[in-house]
C-alpha cells in the first residue's frame, strides 16, 4: 500500500466521520457530504488493484528488459 494513498484514505474517511457528527449539532444535509467522503476514504483504503503497473500494449516485451 503506498504511503499517499493511505494518508488520503485516511483523510477523507476521519472527515467523513466528522461531518456525520457534525449533523447532530447543525445542519442535516452534511450527512450527504459526510457518507460520499466516507465512502471515498474506504474507496482509497480497500482498492488495492490501483498499485499494480500494467505493462503497455503497445512497446514489444524485449523493451520492458532493457
Amino acid at each position: 500500500m503506498s504511503i499517499s494513498r493511505l494518508i488520503a484514505g485516511l483523510f477523507f474517511l476521519v472527515i467523513g466521520i466528522l461531518f456525520i457528527i457534525l449533523t447532530i449539532f447543525t445542519a442535516w444535509w452534511f450527512i450527504f457530504y459526510g457518507v460520499i467522503l466516507l465512502g471515498l476514504g474506504i474507496a482509497l483504503l480497500l482498492n488495492k488493484h490501483e498499485d499494480k503497473i500494467e505493462k503497455r500494449k503497445d512497446l514489444k516485451e524485449k523493451e520492458y528488459h532493457a
